[in-house]
């Protein structure tokens, strides 16, 4: 299925290049509205991360919405995870969440759910592609849509990430560095932590509408790794822009990344008897954490990136857990859709059990070196990418020398107009060159 519009997680670019003008948002509203509020439900909830440039998307889909006859009810700043949850218990027709995630200020993006709180199916986000190619017809004024703000949707939130933990579980001072990357999470990730009685020493919790993922948050945890020794806790989080993912640091504030969260969860509920089946990775997951799966007996599977194929994935296989090297983690038996927050808390609630620091408890496995880089390239380039005979030549030659001892990942990003380069194997310069050597090619053959 061929979509002009909707990528990997909804559309997303620029902001004032096409498709991510509010002219095109005002339009786009009143397709969605067309297709998904259809019958008694003509509600849709609108959630939003903290770049500038969400005002001005959030009226032009509240306008659109509204002429199509759909309700419009205003979250303002939230985590996407908390837009799916509170699609649900609202009882919506949908979600909307209006957010570009780790990228940065710049760029934003236009992401939906459905009623039960998940991805839409590639049919519905056709249907409304296919709506968008009709006139904007606005239905009559007794017919329209009306706009009302949630004034408690930070409260609903905050109490059913708590209410994930076992009832009784409290972190015991424990004290936390906590990075909100300036984003959607600043108000309701503190209080999280806080009411479950944590000390936590704050960064990146003071968002200007143009600061969002800068120099902070999971993509650029280093300032949380100094927070960690500077305040002498006993862990560090960092989430991302929309708070879908988290990366971690022990007490020495070394990273615990995705790969490392999913070993030590997953390990966790294998010695509780509570794991239900195996493990979804992506072709990005460390080989580490597969070897280290497999020592313990857990089946792994490895899907494309993207937590839509994960999410198929597990319900698919009946299992519960999946997630990538990102830190985009899914527990479809503690919420449908990756949850920073819901992750985190998971982990904590190990570490209380165990007396265990994230050190000691992802001893188990051990990461294979991986190179990635990124090449930028127009959209023209990405799609050039499978037929350069060139860069299959050296793929292979490159796989040769690996000889079974890594793995070549090249891609197209589906969020980014990049190539993502990743290599894999046991020695680090090894690694590291033939990456190089990829990546120059990539950019030699694709960026002309």
């Amino acid at each position: 299925m061929s979509l002009k519009y909707f990528g990997t997680d909804g559309v997303r670019g620029r902001v004032g290049e096409h498709p991510i003008t509010a002219d095109f948002m005002l339009k786009l509203g009143r397709a969605a509205g067309v297709v998904l509020a259809r019958g008694s439900k003509r509600s849709v909830v609108i959630g939003k991360d903290t770049r500038i440039s969400g005002y001005m998307f959030e009226s032009a889909l509240e306008a659109g919405l509204a002429a199509a006859g759909a309700n419009v009810l205003l979250l303002g700043p939230m985590p996407t995870p908390a837009v799916a949850y509170l699609t649900r218990t609202l009882y919506t027709c949908a979600g909307i969440v209006i957010s570009a995630s780790h990228n940065p200020f710049e760029d934003n993006g236009i992401k939906f759910f459905s009623a039960d709180g998940e991805k839409l199916p590639p049919e519905t986000e056709q249907a409304i592609e296919e709506e968008l190619e009709r006139p904007f017809v606005t239905v009559d004024s007794a017919h329209m849509g009306k706009a009302q703000r949630v004034d408690d949707a930070a409260g609903r939130y905050i109490e059913f990430c708590k209410g994930t933990m076992p009832f009784g579980t409290l972190l015991g001072g424990m004290r936390i560095a906590l990075d909100c990357a300036n984003g959607a999470t600043y108000k309701v990730a503190p209080l999280v932590f806080r009411e479950l009685g944590a000390r936590v020493h704050l960064i990146g919790n003071e968002p200007d509408g143009l600061n969002i993922n800068h120099h902070c948050g999971s993509t650029h945890p280093a300032a949380m790794q100094e927070k960690v020794i500077n305040c002498e806790a006993e862990l560090g989080i960092a989430l991302d822009g929309d708070g879908d993912r988290v990366i971690m640091a022990d007490r020495n504030g070394e990273i615990v990344d995705g790969d490392e969260l999913l070993y030590i969860i997953a390990t966790a509920r294998q010695s509780e008897d509570k794991l239900e089946g195996g493990v979804v990775g992506t072709i990005m997951s460390n080989f580490g954490l597969e070897l280290a799966l497999k020592k313990r007996n857990i089946p792994f599977l490895r899907t494309p990136v993207g937590d839509r194929h994960i999410h198929r994935a597990l319900i698919e296989k009946g299992w519960k857990l999946g997630g990538e090297p990102s830190g985009h983690l899914l527990s479809l038996d503690r919420t449908n859709t990756g949850d920073g927050i819901v992750s985190a808390l998971q982990v904590l609630e190990i570490m209380v059990r165990s007396g265990k620091g994230l050190a000691e408890l992802k001893q188990g496995m051990r990461k294979f070196p991986q190179t990635m880089i990124n090449v930028p390239v127009s959209a023209t380039g990405q799609q050039r990418l499978s037929g350069s005979k060139k860069i299959n030549e050296v793929v292979r030659d490159i796989e040769a020398e690996l000889n079974g001892r890594g793995r070549v990942i090249l891609r197209p990003s589906g969020t980014e107009p990049l190539i993502r380069v990743m290599l894999e194997g046991d020695d680090r310069n090894q690694v590291e060159r033939l990456a190089k050597h990829l990546a120059d090619t990539v950019r030699e053959e694709l960026q002309g």
